[in-house]
């Protein structure tokens, strides 16, 4: 049997899609409050497990059940322009679940059943008969769980030792992933095309994509205005300002991105996604001076 390129591989598992778990769990670590002292090999194997094995198995699994879709959209990735020949795809999106569950095993039950949860949501997210991802509203909230709120989660109460993460955690966790959720339907823009004949529903599809491109705007700014208002009630008051001029450029781009969604998503993907998860750490650093947040 032909065996995939190295090179084909590494595309299949895209490790640029891998920075947005491994922030959110770094921002958890940074939010526990906790010393790093004695934790670094600690902290560095739950970023690893949340990037390259959690979100690339995800990566992975997308890819072989997306095979006929990308084949319109994007023949040129591996499994539909023959580069990863067989069901190559298939077998490594299986090996690197059982990877990303034996590594798992590691940070104890916490992380353990982070990553449970996060392959679940990535199996569920792509394949039949779930496959969450044909709903844009469903799928673009299993993206936001995972990424961003299961990892931050995980990577506060990993360092705390397994205690549970306090509510103002808790709280950031669940307004950043609902703010992902606006994240990933910038993902959708470029592919309508190929959604609308495979019976795919983003939010571009159902809705249209000048107004998906404004549910997406919705859903990225205002979790960041309800984190500013209760880091102004923690007494977080720097903090607060710093996230607000974040949204405020933010806002900036949104206005040159609604005049072409289709056009401008990956450039706002560029642009704006880094403010929005800059604005993530800032909100775990308020979260440290209040003296972490495990109970």
């Amino acid at each position: 049997m032909a065996r995939p390129a190295l090179s084909a591989v590494t595309e299949l598992f895209k490790p640029i899609t891998w920075f947005p778990p491994m922030w959110a769990f770094a921002c958890g670590v940074v939010a526990s409050g906790v010393s790093m002292d004695g934790r670094w090999l600690l902290a560095l194997l739950g970023i690893a497990l949340a990037g390259p094995l959690v979100c690339a198995t995800s990566q992975a699994v997308n890819d072989w059940f997306d095979r006929h879709v990308d084949a319109i959209n994007e023949p040129q990735r591996p499994i539909p322009s023959g580069r990863m020949p067989g069901r190559w795809g298939l077998y490594l999106a299986i090996l690197w679940t059982a990877l990303s569950l034996l590594v798992a095993t590691v940070l104890g039950p916490w992380g353990f059943g982070a990553a449970a949860i996060g392959l679940l949501l990535a199996w569920a997210y792509s394949a039949p008969p779930v496959r969450l991802k044909e709903n844009g509203w469903w799928g673009n909230a299993a993206c936001g769980v995972s990424y961003e709120g299961i990892a931050w989660v995980t990577g506060a109460a990993v360092m705390a030792g397994g205690a549970m993460p306090g509510g103002e955690s808790l709280a950031l966790a669940a307004l950043y992933s609902a703010g992902t959720h606006g994240i990933m339907t910038l993902n959708d823009f470029k592919s309508v095309h190929g959604d609308r004949q495979m019976g795919v529903r983003s939010l571009p599809v159902q809705l249209g994509v000048q107004q998906a491109a404004r549910v997406a705007c919705l859903f990225m700014a205002t979790p960041q205005v309800v984190v500013i208002v209760l880091l102004l009630f923690w007494g977080q008051a720097w903090h607060a300002a710093a996230v607000a001029l974040l949204l405020l450029a933010q806002a900036v781009l949104m206005a040159r991105f609604l005049t072409d969604p289709t056009a401008r998503a990956l450039w706002y993907s560029g642009f704006g996604v880094p403010l929005f998860v800059a604005g993530m750490m800032v909100s775990a650093f308020a979260l440290r001076a209040l003296g972490g947040t495990a109970i």
